[in-house]
């Protein structure tokens, strides 16, 4: 069992704007093709003071996306007795002139009439889109502050069935919380967002620029236990499940596939990430590393240009025993983290400007990182090669998967393989040593 040690590696990264996109290879959270449409609450119980704090609320998470006609469409309604349209779908195609409208926004006041405001935008901001067949994420976010003077229900079951995406903010103590779940998407964790008043309301701006870049570059999901979790199953998306040999996995219930030497794991990154990378993610891999395989160096996971340049890279070093989380940032052509030591199973968690290590679910040492570019997705994603080569290693593959929300990592634990190291784990524990670097 010692010579087959099973270990997972989870890695997040955050990706930030480019000045120099291109326009069709260069894709991210920031490049998604989405009409995005507010619906603030601007009734009396807002207050001017707490209407101006939301405006800047939807300015700051509006700024991660790159507005124009090809990719996101900004538009905003504010409502009270009726709804007001501020700002259409298209008018506004940089960030300055989007700013500079949003702080133009007079509060209206007035009653609150949140199912007429979801059917407006429904009827006449939607439904007016110039790009109904380019457009992939049609998206709104109700903001509101207190329960609504009429029905919500048919309005946002309307709206869903247009397949449009509803996320509802719910702030201060007046909302209802049954009336949010039945404007929202489900599950309701997903797409009810709370805010104890609107002078914490920013303490929920990273969760929702999360949870709209989940939405515009994770549309599956994947199955886990008694939910779905937004993702990539790249077991299933880069063919492993057909290209390579079924094996039993590191239960009775668990199967694994059997790469080979002559097993090309290779597809085109446009099929597998067709609108990049989301800013957060969890990368997760259970495997077993085959005799021949422990003392070699390669990429576990991969993602290339073109040009067959290194964008993301998780890669393993069998004699130092090393694992490198390689990506590209804006400053420096790679950046890497190393954790030296005995393993089984390893957890990588990237976040905006850091890297975290976890061994068996133990944390072992944090460093930080610089900001990484958008990925090219004109090049190719491939598993289980040698660096700068198309040469295939062997190793047991079980688990390979992208998940969208970064807590993820907290869920996925080492529970599938600790029958199989538990004999060795105390060991290895006593033994590890690690050493963490960041190549420059």
């Amino acid at each position: 069992v010692a010579r087959q040690s099973l270990f997972r590696t989870i890695c997040q990264a955050r990706i930030v704007k480019n000045s120099f996109l291109s326009l069709f290879s260069l894709w991210s959270c920031s490049t998604a093709t989405n009409d995005l449409v507010y619906i603030i609450d601007g009734s009396w119980s807002v207050g001017l003071t707490d209407f101006e704090t939301a405006k800047q609320w939807i300015i700051n998470i509006t700024s991660q996306f790159e507005m124009s006609s090809y990719y996101t469409q900004v538009a905003v309604i504010q409502y009270s007795d009726t709804p007001r349209l501020e700002i259409p779908l298209g008018k506004h195609r940089s960030a300055s002139e989007f700013i500079e409208a949003v702080q133009s926004i007079s509060y209206l006041g007035g009653n609150t009439q949140t199912g007429r405001a979801i059917k407006f935008a429904v009827d006449h901001v939607f439904a007016t889109s110039q790009r109904e067949r380019l457009v992939k994420n049609r998206i709104a976010v109700v903001v509101t502050d207190g329960k609504s003077q009429d029905d919500v229900v048919d309005a946002s079951m309307e709206a869903r069935s247009l397949a449009i995406t509803l996320f509802a903010v719910g702030v201060g103590s007046e909302i209802t919380s049954s009336e949010l779940m039945s404007i929202a998407n489900k599950p309701s964790a997903s797409y009810v967002l709370y805010a104890e008043d609107y002078t914490t309301i920013n303490h929920i701006q990273n969760s929702m620029e999360q949870k709209l870049c989940e939405e515009s570059v994770c549309p599956t999901r994947i199955p886990v236990a008694s939910r779905d979790e937004k993702g990539f199953e790249l077991m299933v998306g880069l063919n492993i499940d057909t290209k390579a040999q079924r094996v039993a996995g590191s239960l009775v219930s668990e199967e694994a596939y059997a790469l080979t030497w002559s097993t090309d794991i290779t597809e085109n990154t446009r099929d597998i990430f067709p609108e990049g990378l989301p800013p957060s993610y969890v990368f997760v891999s259970t495997l077993r590393l085959k005799d021949t395989t422990r003392e070699l160096t390669f990429d576990l996971w991969r993602v290339l240009s073109k040009e067959r340049e290194t964008q993301v890279a998780v890669t393993l070093n069998g004699k130092r025993k090393e694992v490198v989380f390689t990506t590209t940032s804006e400053t420096q052509r790679e950046q890497r983290a190393l954790f030296n030591g005995k393993w089984h199973q390893l957890k990588l968690v990237v976040r905006p400007r850091s890297v975290t290590a976890f061994l068996d679910d133990r944390l072992i040492q944090k460093l930080l990182l610089e900001p990484v570019e958008p990925i090219y997705i004109n090049g190719l994603t491939q598993v289980a090669k040698k660096p700068g080569a198309d040469v295939s290693v062997q190793v047991h593959i079980q688990k390979l998967r992208l998940y969208c929300d970064p807590y993820q990592s907290e869920r996925e634990t080492a529970c599938e393989i600790y029958s199989r190291v538990s004999l060795i784990l105390s060991h290895y524990l006593n033994t590890l040593v690690v050493l963490m670097v960041v190549l420059q």
